[in-house]
This record gives structure tokens, C-alpha cells and sequence, in this order.
């Protein structure tokens, strides 16, 4: 029952936009027996059919700026080979570390500047 709430969590965090895995992968690290590669491959893996359904989603409500979407993909395409070939080599525990440092950054930047506004 724990594995259902934290996948329905998960996957409403997903479909607006934050992304799932923070929540997912600690909590699947956390309750289960998996690994980080584990536990990232499971994220990977149950982020296809979210993703999916939010960006047809979002599309349909006209949400998405078309003309930053071939550069995004091209590099973020780049960006998840290599960091695909990283984490395969790197140890469980130095992969879990660093998703820990990750998230602990976001956390700060989300809390002192997300909200605030940018002057150009």
C-alpha cells in the first residue's frame, strides 16, 4: 500500500512539472531493498508513460513553447547519454551521495530564489 501512495505522490508531482523522482527514488531507496541504480532505473522507467500523458496535456492547453523544444531535446538527449555512462560507472553509494547533494541544492535554491523576481 506505501508503494501505491508514494507512486500516486510521485506521479502528481510529475504531471506538474517538478519531477517525481525526488520523491521516488529516496522513498524507493528508503522502503524497498533497491539500490540507487535500482531504484534511478525504476524512476526512468515510470517517468515514460507520466511524461506522456503530461506533455499531451500540456500541449493540448497550449502550454508549450514550441520554438525551445528542438534545442532542449537535442542537448537534453546529449545531457541524459552522459549522465547515463556516469552514473552506470559510478559506485551505489557515491551515485546516492551525490542525488543526495542534488537535492539538498535544489532544496536551498527553490526556498531562497525561486520566488523571487529577475531584473534584466
Amino acid at each position: 500500500m506505501l508503494l501505491i501512495i508514494i507512486g500516486l505522490f510521485s506521479g502528481v508531482i510529475s504531471g506538474m512539472g517538478i519531477g517525481g523522482g525526488t520523491i521516488l527514488i529516496p522513498a524507493m531507496i528508503i522502503f524497498t531493498d533497491l539500490t540507487q541504480h535500482h531504484a534511478q532505473s525504476v524512476n526512468l522507467l515510470s517517468f515514460i508513460p507520466i511524461a506522456i500523458t503530461a506533455l499531451f496535456t500540456h500541449f493540448k492547453n497550449k502550454n508549450i513553447e514550441t520554438t525551445l523544444c528542438l534545442p532542449l531535446i537535442v542537448f537534453g538527449i546529449i545531457g541524459a547519454l552522459t549522465g547515463s555512462l556516469l552514473a552506470v560507472n559510478l559506485p551505489s553509494d557515491l551515485l546516492k551521495k551525490l542525488f543526495g547533494i542534488f537535492l539538498l541544492i535544489m532544496g536551498i535554491y527553490e526556498f531562497f530564489w525561486k520566488g523571487k523576481s529577475r531584473t534584466k
